[in-house]
């Protein structure tokens, strides 16, 4: 028998979450039982979706149950082993994030082939994130030569990989993030062609403009808002817009207004089309391939923000809709 920490969701928020909606309560955790496995989590990853999860209302996904222990991404080790297709000191990813210790079935994980990247890596650059922003680059926005690509939420885990990938592939990358030091990430270490610092703009459609004066041919889409208005007005006939996410939205507490400008929709025959990471798996390998191929060659950036410690999960949660992470945001776990 050994003892854990976990985070449980106690009051589904209403807006804006808040420390209330949360509680960290330590429970006993038994040896794992016959072709079981324990693993000790270093890291958990936070992200905007799950946001989602804490409202009962149906979705892609179930809700996430009051009172229970939450769900997300992790990476651990093994330190007990009653499966003979785990080691001890394996290092295994799993979505049973947002504890510290945990028993289960080996189907439930998956070893990792670290291939010289930190073990966090693969819930950011090398995880989720990245597959997304190579699905929604290379299946859904179908990128094509000479392609001028703008990006929202450009700073963080999903929007920092669709500019490095846009950029190893040729293309021309405007992005935009919130703030100095996160303009000065994307144009310093990420070298994108354009930055816009969108809080330091009183007219986003105007900066874009000014940003790509030709046009924009793909939009990859993680805030909404006045950003798709910026994009809508700023595409090229027949662009495609990835749509993964609409953070601007998520804790809005009235019905959102559409874009004011969708009509732009039909008259530049644009594509504009959602989609959710897990319906596209089968593109891993591929994804993989090309991540190891510039790792091997020094051309990744991972960036990581790292807070310590499970009781500080929720900080670290609330901290992703205040602009407090530039690059992953992770939970380092004792």
């Amino acid at each position: 028998m050994t003892t854990s920490r976990e985070v449980r969701l106690v009051r589904r928020p209403s807006g804006m979450p808040d420390a209330s909606c949360f509680d960290v309560v330590t429970v006993d955790v038994s040896a794992p039982g016959a072709g079981e496995v324990q693993v000790k989590n270093l890291f958990m990853s936070v992200d905007p979706y799950m946001r989602g999860r804490m409202n009962d209302t149906k979705s892609y996904i179930p809700p996430f149950a009051l009172d229970q222990v939450l769900q997300g991404g992790a990476v651990g080790e093994v330190v007990v082993s009653n499966s003979d297709a785990f080691a001890v000191g394996d290092i295994v990813e799993s979505f049973n994030g947002w504890r510290e210790v945990f028993n289960a079935s080996p189907k439930a994980l998956r070893r990792l082939d670290l291939k010289g990247l930190s073990p966090q890596t693969f819930l950011g650059a090398a995880g989720m994130p990245g597959l997304t922003a190579w699905v929604g680059l290379m299946r859904i926005a179908a990128l094509k030569a000479g392609d001028v690509v703008f990006v929202s939420g450009a700073a963080g885990a999903v929007g920092s990989m669709v500019c490095q990938i846009a950029k190893l592939k040729g293309h021309t990358v405007i992005a935009s993030a919130g703030g100095a030091d996160k303009a000065a990430f994307l144009r310093d270490e990420l070298h994108v062609d354009v930055v816009i610092d969108y809080k330091a703009e009183p007219d986003l459609t105007a900066a874009l403009k000014r940003a790509a004066p030709k046009g924009i041919d793909v939009y990859f889409d993680n805030v909404g808002g006045t950003h798709l208005e910026a994009a809508l007005s700023c595409a090229n006939t027949f662009a495609r817009f990835a749509l993964c996410g609409m953070i601007a939205n998520y804790n809005a507490t009235t019905a959102v207004a559409g874009p004011a400008n969708i009509a732009n929709v039909v008259t530049k025959s644009l594509r504009l089309e959602g989609f959710i990471v897990g319906n596209h798996n089968d593109l891993r390998d591929e994804f993989e391939t090309a991540l190891g191929k510039w790792h091997a060659q020094g051309q990744l950036v991972a960036k990581d923000t790292v807070v310590d410690g499970i009781d500080r999960a929720a900080e670290a949660f609330l901290g992703l809709f205040t602009g407090n992470n530039t690059g992953k945001m992770l939970v380092r776990l004792n």
